[in-house]
């Protein structure tokens, strides 16, 4: 089997829940790869995402780790083995893997939970709000990876707009609303097609306007994936260098408590709905 260079997020992901199993065994990974009956280095390539199995061995590997949790081994057996390539696997090697990365876990989440306080969520973004935005890159990015990325972004709505969409619920500060992307014309049409997202039965959009009192992560932009089971849940915030992902149950729960609190500034939905149609009208 020929190791993976590149690991995607999903196959990351699944490689960090094994080794929090062994970890958690208190077995070290020689030790598991002896038990296994493989070459002492294929563990760590496993953990690593680098190497892929099958769901026997799988299920092997959680019965040595002594695993009593049928759910998270199920839905770690259904990450095994050979997987078609999403819609987005077009894109690879033509932009940032960070940007797949997202795609593939709003393709694969059974829930999102967002936060943006400068921008627009990418996953309703319009064509026009997306190149606006990149064309603002400094230094200023090839006119085809703009195209590239343009594109790729407008692909993202459909883990939402997809029979069954995924349910959603973002929090967007007013900031982001009022930050005329592209010029007036541009902006208004964004926040209209906003409004036409939120009216989606999956879909709810939160404003935390300017009057809120302090929240935690403002400034920030952060996206909570949630999956089949929660222990394989991700989170992704966006930094100066690119995605940053985080996987550890102490950092989950603490990102579940924090976008709770931001919930609780927020504006109701219909309230919402309302403050996004008075900054349409001052535009």
């Amino acid at each position: 089997m020929a190791p993976r260079h590149h690991p995607r997020i999903r196959q990351r992901r699944f490689g960090a829940e094994l080794r929090r199993l062994r970890e958690a065994a208190g077995m070290t990974a020689p030790v598991a790869a002896t038990r296994l009956g493989v070459d002492r280095t294929m563990i760590s390539n496993i953990e690593s995402g680098r190497f892929g199995i099958s769901d026997e061995r799988l299920r092997r590997l959680a019965s040595i780790y002594e695993c009593n949790d049928p759910d998270l081994i199920d839905a770690l057996a259904s990450m095994t083995g050979g997987r078609p390539k999403g819609w987005w696997d077009e894109y690879r090697g033509k932009i940032p893997p960070d940007f797949l990365d997202v795609a593939e876990l709003e393709h694969h989440a059974t829930a999102l939970r967002t936060l943006q306080t400068a921008h627009i969520p990418g996953i309703f973004q319009t064509e026009d709000h997306a190149r606006s935005l990149f064309d603002l890159f400094v230094p200023a990015l090839p006119r085809l990876e703009v195209e590239l990325r343009v594109a790729q972004r407008l692909g993202r709505h459909r883990a939402v707009a997809d029979n069954p969409g995924v349910p959603y619920a973002g929090y967007v500060h007013e900031a982001a609303l009022r930050m005329r992307i592209g010029g007036r014309q541009i902006a208004k049409a964004q926040l209209c097609r906003l409004l036409e997202e939120s009216e989606r039965d999956n879909v709810q959009l939160l404003v935390i306007p300017f009057t809120a009192e302090g929240f935690p992560m403002a400034g920030d932009t952060v996206m909570y994936a949630s999956a089949p089971n929660p222990h394989l849940d991700t989170v992704q915030v966006d930094s100066p260098t690119g995605a940053v992902f985080f996987d550890s149950p102490t950092h989950l729960a603490n990102f579940r408590a924090r976008l709770d609190l931001v919930e609780r500034v927020a504006l109701n939905p219909r309230a919402s709905r309302d403050f996004i149609l008075d900054v349409i009208g001052d535009l």
